[in-house]
């Protein structure tokens, strides 16, 4: 996606700039607004100031999910003995292994002296925190509430980043094993059949048609496979262009749910990321139509996230959440039972919370039992192949020895 680069007003009339990544500066503009910012400028980065950046990010290290986790965590631990916000910064400044991620703090340390909100120093540097992040301690600031609001920022954290490693782990082993396969069928129309070619070449007699259509499909990659190798190439950079739109990124998420045995995973981790999110923003007193938006950025797969903001839209309208959920066409219906009776009960984030656990547990079941799932369907696949291959070219082999007993 694209960057731009803004410049707004604060609550308090402070000016506020950074860079944010969005599809267009119309939804830019609508994450400044969710930060309580308004836009004073939107502009896209120019290429110029975007090879400036890359060439530093290039020999900076770089600040991963694990670092943001543990300031949270180190935050709350600070703020809750009571010691005062620049002294906590001061010291995390000074014992963070990464030297980029204490760039970043000597920074907000800098903003929180010039006068500012720590929210608003936070949303200087949005390739670090999320909007989610930034609404969270906003709301921790204005309910005096900000050391266990840091709390549920490391559990929610770190609850995303035990679904990507489970999502990770779900789909490696098949994709691990369709790329062998793929290697497989290369190795053998490239070197395996044309040495079987020469023999049947010699024997001069009509060849069975499995055989014929084995040794033209082998013929035909080993003259095409350079143009073969280029359109693979080309096909990768075409889809990695095209899931980079919107509209691409909106359609391959919801490919990717629709995909046999993984797509049920990668929906179920998604649903668990969206329940949590969704408890952590309500438990925090966030208004459920700004957290159902807030939610919406959170949740990894644009599909789910375009159903989630048709969620938000008809709250705004006045429908209840169970209706717009069950609209939403992505809960099943225990899901939809349990938000039902957490909307008549009044509680909710909690029972979102029992939905995010239920979904977790589910993502843990199917990947350990991911291989028993694959293994059905890998052994029939390669039965196929084994069949073609003995068809194809130990046919003719054997055909050819009986007519040579046959004639001893």
């Amino acid at each position: 996606m694209p960057l731009f680069a803004y410049k707004g007003r604060d609550n308090q009339g402070a000016l506020v700039q950074g860079t944010l990544e969005s599809t267009d500066s119309s939804n830019v503009a609508s994450q400044l607004s969710s930060l309580n910012i308004t836009p004073i400028e939107i502009k896209p980065q120019t290429a110029k100031t975007m090879t400036k950046e890359v060439s530093l990010d290039f020999f900076e290290e770089k600040i991963s999910t694990l670092d943001v986790m543990l300031f949270s965590r180190q935050m709350y631990t600070l703020l809750k003995a009571g010691i005062p916000i620049m002294n906590a910064l001061n010291g995390l400044q000074a014992s963070t292994q990464n030297k980029t991620f204490g760039l970043v703090i000597g920074n907000i340390r800098e903003s929180l002296a010039g006068g500012r909100e720590l929210s608003v120093a936070l949303a200087q540097h949005p390739k670090v925190f999320s909007s989610f992040y930034i609404s969270m301690v906003r709301v921790g600031e204005s309910t005096g509430l900000l050391d266990s609001v840091f709390l549920r920022l490391f559990e929610h954290l770190e609850f995303e980043r035990f679904m990507r490693d489970q999502i990770k782990a779900a789909l490696r082993y098949p994709t691990f094993v369709v790329i062998a396969m793929a290697i497989a069928i290369v190795v053998v129309n490239l070197f395996v059949i044309p040495a079987f070619a020469k023999v049947f070449e010699s024997f001069g007699a009509e060849l069975p048609l499995m055989t014929r259509v084995l040794l033209g499909f082998s013929g035909f990659m080993q003259a095409s496979w350079p143009y073969l190798l280029v359109a693979g190439i080309g096909a990768i950079l075409m889809f990695r262009s095209y899931v980079a739109t919107s509209i691409g990124k909106y359609n391959w998420d919801s490919f990717k749910l629709k995909t046999p045995i993984a797509g049920k995973i990668i929906h179920k981790a998604t649903m668990a990321r969206f329940a949590r999110s969704f408890a952590l923003a309500s438990k925090s007193g966030v208004p459920i139509t700004n957290g159902l938006k807030l939610v919406a950025q959170t949740a990894d797969n644009d599909y789910v996230g375009s159903r989630i903001d048709q969620m938000r839209e008809g709250v705004e309208r006045g429908e209840s959440i169970l209706r717009t959920a069950t609209n939403s066409g992505v809960f099943n219906p225990i899901v939809l039972q349990m938000i039902a009776v957490g909307e008549e009960s009044g509680s909710l984030d909690d029972l979102m919370e029992e939905v995010a656990d239920m979904y977790q547990r589910d993502v843990e079941y199917e990947i350990k039992t991911l291989g028993a799932q694959i293994e059905p369907i890998l052994i029939v696949f390669l039965g196929v192949m084994v069949l073609i291959l003995a068809l194809g070219i130990f046919l003719p082999i054997w055909d050819l020895g009986s007519i040579a007993l046959n004639k001893g």
